[in-house]
């Protein structure tokens, strides 16, 4: 009788401890609160804080929509072509409904052409006042629409030669020049991933330009370069984009001993692409904040 008294209570308390173990292993672990982007280490404060709010016809970022994110119907949109050498250059413009000259923001791609966020990105530059073009800059071999995938895109992007890409950009900053709502003399460009390296590329071989935006591009193969630059340059990076981000303190050092004006920002917790909302590598609180910068810095230079 004792015995079996006992098995029941051992039989009991089995249960219970399997109970425990499992309450313990489906309770998920509280996901730690990301902090507030900021630069890490040495990364400077912007001479001008981010702008605390979008323009009023931008809707609050919600879960749903991007940073900045602009109806189409908003902006006016259209294709355009301009010539390049004996090429033909296709390229997406957006620009304010409303009547006057605006300043003109020339947009590089990422190293997957120029597709539909690139072009969600255009509306929402022409929406805070600018007449934003991005050039199709696989144009060269037949447009990024005749690519059937990302990779095949991804393959032609690496047979571009430098000096085409930039006689293309050259292109398109004459093309923006050329248009009677835009202001020949406040043009700037921002350019994502493989584009962010050809913004600062461009930077160096245009003089005129009175902008430069690097999202979290590379450095020019020739550091000293930069000291052709005369436009200020803002960077974002991701603290996590190693690749990329470990090369910024020699930006900063070479952008420094040539007296070039540049501002940066790292972001923790961020990766190569974070802006972009249609990756899996998308940070939302970190691109919210990146694009406050964004259009703070580009007010600052190009509406001045």
């Amino acid at each position: 009788m004792k015995s079996h008294l006992r098995g029941r209570l051992f039989l009991a308390l089995l249960v219970s401890t399997i109970s425990i173990i499992f309450v313990a292993c489906a309770t998920p672990t509280p996901t730690p609160t990301p902090s507030s982007p900021s630069a890490p280490g040495p990364s400077p404060t912007p001479a001008h804080p981010p702008s605390p709010s979008l323009s009023p016809t931008v809707p609050a970022s919600t879960p749903e929509t991007p940073p900045g994110y602009v109806e189409p119907t908003a902006v006016d949109s259209s294709e355009a072509t301009f010539t390049s050498e004996e090429f033909s250059i296709k390229a997406y413009l957006s620009k304010p409904k409303s009547v006057g000259s605006f300043p003109g923001l020339i947009i590089i791609h990422e190293n997957r052409g120029l597709n539909k966020h690139i072009e969600d990105v255009t509306r929402r530059f022409a929406n805070q006042g600018y007449v934003a073009l991005a050039p199709d800059l696989l144009s060269r071999v037949g447009g990024t629409a005749q690519f059937a995938t990302t990779d095949d895109a991804v393959a032609a992007i690496r047979t571009l030669s430098a000096d085409g890409i930039a006689q293309d950009l050259k292109a398109a900053f004459t093309y923006l020049q050329s248009l009677p709502y835009v202001k020949i003399d406040s043009i700037g460009v921002i350019g994502y991933c493989w584009g962010g390296g050809n913004s600062l590329l461009f930077a160096t071989r245009n003089p005129e330009l009175k902008a430069a935006v690097v999202y979290y591009g590379p450095n020019p193969a020739n550091i000293d370069d930069v000291a052709k630059i005369t436009a200020p340059v803002l960077g974002i990076y991701g603290a996590e984009d190693t690749r990329i981000t470990v090369n910024v303190p020699g930006l900063e050092e070479a952008m420094k001993t040539h007296n070039k004006a540049f501002e940066y920002n790292i972001y923790p917790e961020a990766a190569h692409a974070f802006f972009n909302d249609t990756s899996t590598r998308h940070n939302r609180e970190a691109a919210i904040d990146a694009w406050q910068r964004t259009v703070s810095f580009l007010q600052e230079h190009l509406m001045s």
